[in-house]
């Protein structure tokens, strides 16, 4: 399963520590995060709860970005 969602993130740079750690967090496929629409796009692995899998996900990226936003 595949979803994109709206976030919130300052530059390109942290943006691209946001992708790096939802790809390592489990449960999580693929993500791919685009700075110039604000968006990122999630491949969840077969069997994973997408809402426990994106609060993991907010976590890791809020290590990268304190103030970042999903909006899930």
């Amino acid at each position: 399963m595949k979803k994109t969602y709206v976030i919130e993130v300052d530059c390109a740079n942290c943006a691209n520590l946001m992708e790096d750690a939802a790809n390592k967090t489990a449960g999580v496929a693929n993500a791919v995060v685009n700075f110039m629409t604000q968006k990122m796009t999630v491949e969840f692995e077969e069997g994973a709860d997408e809402k426990k899998t994106m609060k993991a996900v907010l976590k890791a990226c809020r290590k990268v970005e304190p103030d970042c936003e999903i909006e899930f």
